[in-house]
């Protein structure tokens, strides 16, 4: 049954309203990628019929935003740091304010650096990217456990023509060589496992090694604080975003591994997200 799009437009909110506080927003996306249109397209043609197929196709999309699942996943697209990176359920879904740690790091590089920087638990390859894009001088290794989830950033790399990163697969810094790097970048696994939020909203369907952190969340954070240090240059810095609660613990793990200029930074929302820390020079 064809239905005009502004139409079935009112009508999937009023369905999905009562499972998503963004049910108008994920609509208009879902409907975008049906009918490759953009937002002012959805209004422009918002007197045009919808086929058989877009119908069937959104109905589908909007059930299973209904029971959960990410937008991301239903699309294969997020937008980050101005950048569409394919997404799938093997990689964490970018969040704006992971644009922090980008903002902080591209803070501490000269914009002639030719540095060697990493990014540990790339995922999307997100920040790697986005910090190559912005210092192209510089060379990026971006590391990851997951073999899916490499394939998926490599490929992202591929689409943006970005070619000075190197993926390498491994747990966290394993995959990096001693005293290299003048920057390290990560966002880690920094949920707590008792979390009620891992099993009752999106985070249920997104990969549990990116999410999941032990008793207090800091299990990830406190390994490569600990190792960090012999992959860095000195003076180096390591740049670790983590939960809006957790930043006295995260200085305080920092400062307790010898690193010097601790500092913590706010997002948009006021809360300390992102931590970090130098080698000392000396």
């Amino acid at each position: 049954m064809a239905i005009p799009l502004s139409s079935y437009l009112v009508l999937a909110c009023r369905q999905l309203a009562p499972f998503s506080a963004t049910a108008r927003t994920d609509v208009e996306v879902l409907a975008m990628h049906v009918t490759r249109l953009d937002r002012a397209g959805l209004v422009a043609h918002g007197n045009d019929e919808l086929d058989a197929g877009q119908v069937l196709q959104l109905d589908a999309l909007v059930r299973r935003r209904a029971a959960g699942e990410p937008v991301a996943y239903l699309t294969g697209h997020r937008e980050f740091w101005s950048m569409d990176l394919q997404v799938t359920p093997d990689t964490l879904i970018p969040r704006p304010e992971t644009e922090l740690l980008v903002e902080l790091a591209l803070a501490r590089i000269p914009p002639a650096a030719d540095w060697s920087i990493a990014d540990l638990g790339t995922g999307t390859g997100a920040v790697a990217l986005a910090i190559a894009r912005e210092r192209p001088g510089c060379r990026v290794v971006a590391t990851d456990v997951s073999a899916a989830a490499l394939a998926v950033a490599r490929e992202n790399a591929r689409i943006l023509g970005v070619r000075q990163v190197a993926f390498r697969e491994g747990n966290w810094l394993e995959a990096l060589e001693a005293g290299q790097f003048s920057l390290i970048v990560s966002n880690p696994p920094y949920v707590r496992d008792s979390d009620p939020h891992l099993d009752c909203t999106d985070l249920r369907f997104e990969p549990h090694l990116a999410l999941h952190a032990g008793r207090d969340g800091l299990d990830a954070i406190r390994e490569i604080a600990g190792g960090a240090q012999e992959c860095l240059r000195p003076g180096g810095w390591l740049l670790l975003e983590h939960g809006y609660d957790q930043s006295e613990a995260v200085s305080e793990i920092l400062a307790g591994s010898g690193y010097s200029d601790c500092l913590s930074g706010r997002d948009l929302a006021g809360h300390f997200r992102v931590s970090g820390g130098r080698r000392p020079a000396a």
